[in-house]
Formats: C-alpha cells, structure tokens, sequence
C-alpha cells in the first residue's frame, strides 16, 4: 500500500471517530472513573460518574458552570456535556477540563470542550473533526485564487488509574497536505517553503498531515499540587497561546494568522518532551524539543533533534481568565536560513464568557518578538475576537501588526498589518453534528516601500463550507 494511500485512510478513520462516538454522547459511560481525592467522596454522584474538581480551596462555593449561571435542566444534552466536561479533571492536574487546549497549553475555564466522548473498558475516548472547504481570492500582483480543503480529526483516550494518575494519548490528522506543497494564497503572511529551495511568501504553507502524536501522564502530589510529563512526535512545546486553529477566539475563521511564526507556528515539532508543575491557577513547564520547523515532505515522520528549550508560566486566575508569558531559545528554526538560531518570547491573554443558547463570546490579546542571531528584532501584535449570540451564528474579526523582512525585495524589515472580519451560519443536523456556512474580508496594509509591488494595501476574501463532528 503506499504512503499517500495508507495517510488517506487513517485520516478517514479518524473522520469517522467523532461521529461514531456522538452516537454515544447521551449515554452514561460503563466504567465511570474513580474519585481522585478522599474528601471528594461525599459528593453528589456526577451523571458520568466522575466527580467533581476541587478547582481550589473555595470550590464548594463556586457556580458549577464557569459563566456563573445555574446549568440547563438534565433532559439538555449539550448542557449535559458542558457540566461534565466542566466536572472532570483536567489531564495534567486537578482543575477544570475545560481548561485544556492544544499540546499543554491552557485556555479560560468557561470554554466550552468540543469533544464528543465515549467509555470504553475504562477508557474514555474522545473525537472531534472540523473540516472547512474554501475559495479563497486575494488581489493584486501578488495575489491569487484557489479552492482548499484545511481542517484537523483529533482523537484522544484517557484512562484514570487508581492512585490518581492519569494517562493520555493524543492524535490529530489534517487534510492540508491535498492542497499541494505551496499551500493557499495569503496576503503578507511568510514561512517555511514548498520544494527546500525558495520560501513561501505571500501563501500560507500546509500543516502535516500528523499534526500530533503524543502521550503524557500527570501524577497528583497532594491536595493541589500535580507533576505531569508530555512527550510528542510531533508535538506542541511549551511555547506561546494555543494554537490558533485551538483559539475560541480565531478558530471559525479559516484563514491562517500572519502572526503564526511567532506565536505558535511549534505547534508541531517533530520531537518535543515537556514536564511541569500544576498548583491550582498555576502552571509552569520546560520543554526540550526540535527547532527546525517541518520541512516541505508533510507526510513523512521526521528525526527529533531535542536542540532547543522553552519555557512557559501559565495562570488561570477565574474560570474566564488565561494568562501565559514564554521563552524559546531555537536552534536554526528555518531549513532555508540554517545558520540563523532564534529567541523568542510571547505573552497572551485570552477571556471568554459563556451566553445563552449555547452562545459564548471570546478574546485574545497576544504579543511576541522574534530575535534572530545577528539580525533586526522582529516584533507582532494580534487582536482576535469570537463573538457567538447563539448556537446558529458566529461572528469573528482579527487584527494584525508584524516586523517582516521575508516581504521586501531587499531585505528590509517592513511593518506591516491586517483586519479581517466575517461570519458563519450554523445549521445543526443533530446534536454532533453541524454544517456550516461562512465568509470573510481581509484589507491588508503595506508600506510606502511595498506599496508598488502590492499595487498599493489589496484585500482578500474567502467564502466557505463547513463541518463539525463530535462538538
């Protein structure tokens, strides 16, 4: 069988995870985990059969829906799920579950989980599969057009052992690599390359088709304190936001930030091991992992190198709060500039408060810098907002400033910016299942110096299809 052949069919099997087990998200699991803590015993019986979190000293006073609102009625299946998922532990300590995003990276409490979930001899399994396909249109000399099929199939299992550890795998597929090497058009956005010759600029590159294969396992110290290790191949290193396709804030719009090379264009390090340390609304971890980013063979398994390190202090101070400042120092991160190595930090804050009818509203305020060996500092700056009144529509806008020197024709590093705005109507076809559709503006706006080669600040736009599984 060949390799495009055997990539192709596990990618339809993880499709088919999250709609198979959204057959199953009504039902109770058959094994239900057991409590973590003694003194949690006395507690209501959780439908699931977990118990609740302790979610700090003061969790016997806390709502137990982040927004602070009474849940819906049990006969709510979604609401239901949101309790539960609210309820559980997280995978690397005794917080809500809520608060896990991509690789070991937290987000607000209040976010609602998107995984559809089922138990299985004492493992609970989890799907969820977002699947846009896209016209997209960019103007001027630099521009083009061209119709796409980008997304991610995650999987995970989790199992609960008896001493209060708690084991996790974790895959997550993508169909970007169909799109060809040179990925989508993508006015000012700039990174890796389509044949290991010439750099992708103006385009956005296609993700690998393994996005993450990884394990971890997190061990409770005492009462508020837990050790967790997180290895993946590839894998998401302790470095900035969650990944933008994560981010409530960003991810109904399927147009890549120009801000990715700075903030989490990581997110799959082919090589990467974390360990950290969780107490309560902290965390704080290490990771060593490969600095190259992937090269253009986005099928492949490539060698880990572990020559690079990054740290990232994450706090969650309420359930609508998420805070993290990071470091990586990265080893020749770009195949085409091999000599230069990187440093680079990142600081974010993400809110989101929960609405009614399954409505919610979500913001994200990041900043990093890029500081290559013997060249210019380069800084970025996103302001991204998700706004849901209800279940059916969701309204999203992005703006974005970047330092680049990859867009001038010699070189130089020129300050460049985005707005983009749009929208998606949500059409529900059963509780798991959804189909959407949706479009977006972008204006883009260009220096004096490049404003001849743009053809003065052009604009962009994509019109899409959507599908989600599992939520």
């Amino acid at each position: 069988m060949s390799r495009t052949v055997f990539c192709a069919a596990v990618l339809a099997g993880l499709i088919a995870a999250p709609a198979a087990i959204a057959q199953h998200q009504g039902h109770e699991p058959s094994a239900p985990t057991p409590a973590k803590k003694e003194e949690t015993k006395q507690e209501p019986a959780h439908p699931c059969g977990h118990q609740p979190t302790k979610q700090g000293k003061d969790a016997e006073q806390m709502p137990a829906h982040p927004s602070g609102h009474a849940p819906a009625p049990a006969k709510d299946e979604a609401s239901d799920h949101d309790a539960m998922m609210m309820n559980m532990t997280g995978v690397f300590g005794d917080y809500p579950m809520s608060r896990d995003a991509s690789g070991t990276s937290w987000q607000p409490d209040a976010t609602r989980h998107m995984m559809g979930h089922d138990m299985h001899h004492g493992w609970m399994v989890m799907g969820h599969l977002m699947l846009n396909a896209v016209y997209d249109w960019q103007d001027g000399p630099r521009g083009n057009e061209r119709a796409f099929i980008a997304g991610m199939a995650m999987a995970s299992a989790r199992r609960d052992l008896e001493n209060g550890g708690i084991i996790n795998l974790r895959a997550m597929l993508s169909p970007d690599p169909f799109m060809g090497k040179s990925g989508y058009p993508l006015l000012l956005a700039a990174g890796e390359s389509a044949d290991g010759i010439t750099p992708l600029i103006d385009r956005q590159h296609p993700h690998d088709f393994f996005m993450e294969l990884s394990a971890s396992y997190s061990h409770p110290i005492d009462d508020d304190h837990a050790l967790f290790i997180y290895a993946g191949l590839p894998g998401e290193p302790a470095f900035g936001p969650p990944a933008f396709m994560h981010r409530l804030s960003t991810m109904d719009s399927p147009e890549a930030p120009i801000t990715h090379h700075w903030f989490d264009s990581t997110h799959i390090t082919f090589g990467v091991v974390t360990v950290g340390w969780v107490h309560d609304v902290w965390k704080l971890e290490v990771s060593q992992f490969t600095g190259r980013e992937p090269d253009e063979d986005r099928f492949d398994i490539e060698d880990p190198r572990f020559d690079s390190t990054s740290a990232r202090l994450s706090f969650n101070p309420t359930p609508n709060w998420a805070f993290q400042v990071s470091w990586a120092d990265i080893n020749s991160p770009e195949a085409l500039e091999p000599e230069v190595d990187e440093t680079r930090f990142s600081a974010s804050a993400m809110h989101t408060t929960t609405l009614a009818d399954e409505g919610y509203w979500s913001t994200t305020l990041a900043w990093g810098l890029k500081d290559p060996t013997e060249e210019e500092t380069l800084h970025a700056l996103a302001l991204e907002s998700a706004y849901a009144p209800n279940r059916d529509w969701t309204f999203f806008a992005r703006g974005e400033v970047i330092d680049s020197h990859e867009l001038s024709l010699v070189d130089e590093t020129e300050t460049v910016g985005k707005i983009s705005f749009g929208a998606i109507r949500d059409f529900h076809l059963s509780e798991n299942l959804k189909v959407g559709i949706g479009a977006l503006y972008a204006l883009n706006f260009v220096t004096d110096d490049l404003e001849t080669s743009y053809d003065g600040d052009p604009d962009g736009a994509m019109v899409f299809l959507r599908v989600v599984a599992g939520t």
